[in-house]
């Protein structure tokens, strides 16, 4: 077993890292250890969310500190699309590997996705269940893959979104997955959240600390 496969996939964020463009947006005060597993990202609009996760993939400077990550980066933004005049089996076909894609036609049943229908004809909600299982299943387990997703659940109704969040519970394959989202329920449970709030990142994990939604929202300022 290789150092990787033992130690997980992991972001390492240092006291003092700072995100933004001309001056800070957002400041951790402490350090932040995230592991395998959902990491979800709360802020009110504005507050930096999508910049947390462009800077975490190194797309933007950091304004302060540093931080380092254990694993393969990759970074899901919000306005990725596909050739629009190719239906999503002829996608998953193309770009993924053979041995996964009967669990992708599977799980696109299950989402009533239609992937005989062009991906320029999906509504937005279709097309991110698209692109969120291309993330999902285009991963290496043994890679320590890491994914940052950019408010994934757009355009999703509730079931799409809890079946997307019964699948990362059940997959056990070495995936850390950060994401922001405006969760749509105030049942939504969240073991660990990453919250930006009056310019400071902060980090609420484990299994006493996790939350409702209906608490976690008044912690945004």
């Amino acid at each position: 077993m290789s150092d990787l496969e033992s130690a997980g996939p992991k972001i390492s964020i240092q006291a003092g890292f700072a995100i933004g463009y001309k001056s800070a947006l957002a400041t951790a005060a402490d350090e932040v250890e995230l592991a395998e597993g959902t990491h979800y990202l709360l802020a009110r609009n504005g507050r930096g969310k999508t910049t947390l996760l462009r800077s975490l993939a190194g797309v933007l400077q950091l304004r302060g500190g540093d931080f380092t990550i254990v694993g393969q980066n990759q970074f899901l933004s919000e306005d990725i699309c596909f050739d629009r005049e190719l239906p999503a089996k002829l996608i998953f076909r193309c770009l993924l590997p053979k041995q996964v894609l009967g669990e992708v036609m599977d799980l696109a049943d299950k989402l009533e996705l239609d992937t005989k229908l062009p991906y320029g004809k999906l509504s937005t909600g279709n097309q991110r269940k698209v692109a969120l299982i291309m993330a999902e299943y285009a991963v290496d387990p043994d890679q320590g893959n890491i994914l940052l997703l950019d408010e994934p659940f757009t355009g999703m109704d509730v079931y799409a979104r809890e079946i997307f969040q019964d699948l990362w519970k059940s997959r056990k394959n070495g995936i850390l997955r950060v994401l922001s989202c405006h969760p749509d329920q105030d049942s939504m449970v969240m073991e660990s959240a990453l919250i930006i709030s009056d310019g400071k990142l902060y980090h609420l994990a484990g299994a006493e600390k996790a939350a409702e939604w209906r608490e976690l929202k008044k912690e945004l300022h």
